[in-house]
């Protein structure tokens, strides 16, 4: 009598497994998501990773910027960069700048919003009125705001003369003590109403009921904010603050227009350093080389905000 043998061979249907009648269909998926994918790689390398790579290959060279030779000095212009004391000091200004910029303008930002999602809730115009500013051109921010600060004819100086503090009138941009605090003033009153409306958006998603319950327990104003307003918008926080400290450290038309750098070098940036190294001087090796510094600068400090600030939202 002959003997029958049956071979039973395993299922791939354990986990981790694809079954062979499925894996054709997932690689048609793959191919369909890739080439849809594929026009987005393409734009990317080309205008983000292709002049990234370049930038770092011509922060290397002694480039001009005009001359067809150029010869590789590896970090040389880095070391120069760092040993460099008038860098150092747009480093500081743009530091202080930016952090002028992200108190006052979120502090104010905040402000209004919490106006307009209360007191002034009706008047809905004055959103659109307060974002004006931010749909202008920093170009004309920048010329109409240098007139506003002249120190004979600008509106300013003829304000605190008309009401009897002419004792206030200063030179606002040639004094070197008082242009950063002026460039200062002048982005906060172009960028408040576009964080305003990011923090109202925030506000406006806080649901009623908590406020209902607090009113209920007699909670005061402050308590209500300190302990469900503020914990709430935390998102906004986060996403205004990374916003405003990135626009401010690589702010360049504003002070271009309405300083270019001066007094001496008392406001200037590291983004209008590296125009004038680059354009003005030609020296396109140590100007790539400072927007390199200032590009990691950005992203670290990006980086740590975004970190900390949602660090606090995944503990609310």
């Amino acid at each position: 009598m002959e003997q029958t043998t049956i071979v039973i061979e395993p299922l791939e249907t354990r986990e981790g497994t694809i079954p062979r009648k499925r894996r054709p269909r997932r690689l048609r998926q793959f191919r369909v998501q890739s080439l849809f994918l594929l026009p987005a790689l393409v734009i990317f390398t080309a205008f983000v990773i292709y002049p990234l790579l370049g930038s770092l290959y011509y922060s290397l060279t002694d480039w001009d910027g005009l001359a067809p030779d150029l010869h590789f000095v590896g970090l040389a212009n880095f070391q120069q960069l760092l040993s460099d004391p008038t860098v150092l000091t747009d480093l500081k200004n743009t530091l202080v700048f930016a952090a002028g910029v992200m108190v006052l303008q979120n502090g104010l930002a905040l402000l209004f919003a919490i106006m307009l999602d209360g007191l002034l809730r009706r008047l809905t115009f004055l959103r659109v009125l307060f974002l004006i500013p931010a749909m202008l051109s920093a170009l004309a921010i920048g010329y109409i705001w240098s007139y506003i600060y002249t120190p004979e004819f600008g509106f300013l100086n003829t304000f605190l003369g008309r009401i009897g503090l002419a004792t206030w009138q200063q030179d606002w941009l040639g004094n070197a003590h008082l242009t950063l605090t002026s460039l200062i003033l002048t982005n906060t009153w172009e960028w408040t109403g576009f964080s305003m409306v990011i923090f109202l958006a925030g506000l406006q998603a806080v649901p009623g009921e908590l406020y209902e319950a607090a009113n209920i327990d007699g909670t005061s104003g402050w308590q209500r904010f300190r302990h469900i307003t503020f914990p709430l918008i935390a998102p906004s926080v986060t996403v205004n603050v990374v916003l405003t400290l990135i626009g401010s450290m690589k702010v360049f038309d504003l002070i271009f227009v309405m300083t270019n750098g001066g007094p001496g070098d008392a406001s200037e940036s590291l983004a209008l350093r590296l125009y004038k190294e680059a354009f003005t001087l030609n020296h396109f090796g140590y100007g790539t080389a400072v927007g390199i510094v200032m590009s990691v600068l950005i992203l670290a400090l990006s980086v740590l905000n975004l970190r900390l600030l949602r660090k606090r939202e995944v503990e609310l």
